[in-house]
């Protein structure tokens, strides 16, 4: 309400509402603990929208310094279809049981709530000399910033404070912001730094080869099967801190592909993939038949 995503109107005839929810969520530190908790008021979709289609940045472009929130990204974008909703769960007003609310901002649960809140993001930036990369546009450049928007986290990578500084307060000129200050955990992945020493990714992605190969035989497995089970437990145990170590050099990106001769003699089906490294570390890979 403090947004003004809504107004509370008469229940017009023929008027159509969607319903709403409330959604509970953890927020969790990079140990482990509950940072605190979050309560969401989200529309049930609906039947009125046009385009729903809203990019998303790649894993591969986010390599990051620091990063800040967008508080209730979604309540930003504006609405080109006038949609009626329910009054919320224990928040109906006293004496106006009969009202709805008309949405005046895009709100989270719609459709078309991430193309509109993408929208209003890169109009703002663009408006301020930022530029949007061709090859992903999530990813918006100006005078030594790049900023990289995954839904409603802001990544910012730069050259110097000052700059930073500057980006910041445009940002909270326009949004209401939350600064989370140097990034240590990014989509569950986390970040580890080391004083000249570079960074490196907590991820684990070479388990995947494991499941899809286990995951064929889950209507009847054997013995055999879940002996590979139990070795890739082992595997997994044992290589808890490994993690994707990017130092800095070379500067430039190399690339390595590889392929078999009918792997799956069942399918008669080669596998080929690639991986391209960059600073010392794999930032892009792909495996398939």
């Amino acid at each position: 309400m403090a947004n003004g995503t809504w107004e509370i109107v008469e229940r017009s005839y023929g008027c159509k509402t969607v319903g709403c929810k409330w959604v509970f969520k953890k927020n969790l530190r990079p140990d482990g603990t509950i940072e605190k908790y979050k309560a969401r008021l989200v529309a049930k979709e609906g039947e009125d929208f046009f385009d729903t289609y809203s990019p998303v940045a790649r894993l591969t472009t986010i390599r990051v310094l620091l990063s800040m929130d967008v508080k209730t990204a979604f309540l930003n974008g504006e609405l080109e279809e006038e949609i009626y909703m329910e009054q919320p769960d224990r928040f109906v007003i006293s004496g106006q049981e009969g009202k709805v609310c008309k949405l005046l901002k895009s709100l989270y649960g719609l459709k078309q709530a991430p193309k509109q809140w993408h929208e209003k993001f890169e109009k703002i930036l663009t408006s301020a000399g930022f530029i949007a990369n061709e090859a992903d546009r999530c990813v918006h450049y100006r005078y030594g910033v790049i900023l990289c928007l995954y839904v409603d986290d802001i990544l910012i990578l730069e050259t110097s404070l000052n700059l930073v500084k500057e980006v910041k307060d445009f940002l909270c000129e326009n949004f209401e912001m939350k600064d989370l200050g140097v990034a240590d955990v990014i989509l569950n992945v986390k970040l580890l730094r080391e004083d000249d020493c570079g960074i490196t990714l907590c991820n684990k992605t070479g388990y995947l080869v494991f499941v899809s190969k286990l995951s064929r035989f889950v209507s009847n497995p054997g013995d055999g099967h879940w002996e590979a089970l139990e070795r890739v437990l082992c595997y997994l145990k044992g290589t808890s801190s490994y993690g994707i170590h990017y130092f800095g050099y070379p500067r430039v990106p190399v690339g390595y592909s590889d392929s078999n001769w009918i792997s799956d003699a069942d399918k008669l089906k080669a596998t080929s993939g690639y991986i391209f490294t960059l600073g010392g570390g794999a930032v892009s890979w792909k495996s398939c038949k």
